[in-house]
């Protein structure tokens, strides 16, 4: 038996498997956005991290994108009290607003700019914007917590995906770990099958249930740091994160690194 029926799963409960994890006190608006006419290909995910939280677009076609807009539960409320054409006001005006900048981190910011571009001009990327917004549909919310389950597996039972694990939505790599763990027990099962075994063998799931916590923990326990350093607003905290993020951009091997690694299967 797979347990792959979501965060909610019945199967999980049902087979008393414990859980950890908690709260962050956010919500995630969803919807689907569709675009101004003329946008060029839309092939490029956008995040802006805003105040109360990140906002992400989605590209679902070259006239579409997903919405996922992480924010406090009462403004949540007010999102999804909205009429659409006051929704995709505010959501235009989350996306491109300018919003007031501490002027401490501002000026570090400015400095560490120059360096490199003095180093070279290419290290500096041209700054680009998203699609306008011009109409709404299938509007949703759900809160954001972490969630884990310490073992994955029972005699004749795995559990897979968001049913085993789920995560902050902010760095969108909930479905690449789920994509993982059905890879990774396929492989199981295949093996398994290749030489008589049976499917539900307990051994045989455990070295699923190894494998993909070895990828699986990390991974969560990064997400749930980011998601802390970019809920505060702690001025000596902003500024580590604003520098270190022009510096991870400008620094190619890293940047390369952390993108093959999030890209990552298994």
């Amino acid at each position: 038996l797979i347990g792959a029926d979501g965060a909610r799963s019945h199967i999980r409960e049902m087979a008393g498997f414990k859980t950890v994890g908690w709260k962050y006190e956010q919500t995630g608006v969803v919807a689907t956005l569709d675009l101004e006419q003329g946008f060029a290909e839309n092939s490029v995910a956008w995040q802006r991290f805003l105040p109360t939280g990140p906002i992400a677009v989605l590209p679902l076609s070259d006239t579409q994108s997903s919405l996922v807009w992480t924010t406090t539960p009462s403004h949540a409320k007010q999102l999804l009290d909205m009429h659409d054409e006051q929704f995709v006001d505010a959501l235009n005006s989350a996306l491109f607003e300018e919003f007031p900048k501490h002027p401490v981190v501002e000026s570090a910011n400015e400095f560490v700019r120059n360096i490199l571009h003095s180093v070279s001009p290419d290290l500096v990327p041209t700054r680009q914007y998203p699609p306008t917004i011009t109409n709404i549909s299938s509007r949703g919310a759900f809160p954001l917590s972490l969630m884990h389950v310490p073992h994955y597996v029972k005699s004749r039972i795995a559990l897979i995906g968001d049913a085993a694990h789920h995560v902050h939505p902010l760095a969108g790599l909930g479905v690449n770990l789920g994509f993982g763990d059905v890879f990774c027990l396929h492989r199981e099962l295949v093996s398994a099958n290749d030489i008589g075994e049976e499917w539900g063998f307990l051994p045989r799931l455990l070295s699923y249930e190894t494998s993909r916590q070895r990828h699986n923990i990390p991974v969560l326990s990064v997400i749930d740091s980011l998601q802390k350093v970019f809920s505060t607003s702690y001025s000596p905290a902003v500024l580590i994160r604003s520098v270190g993020l022009q510096f991870t951009n400008a620094l190619w091997p890293v940047k390369d690194f952390i993108i093959n690694h999030a890209q990552k299967v298994n």
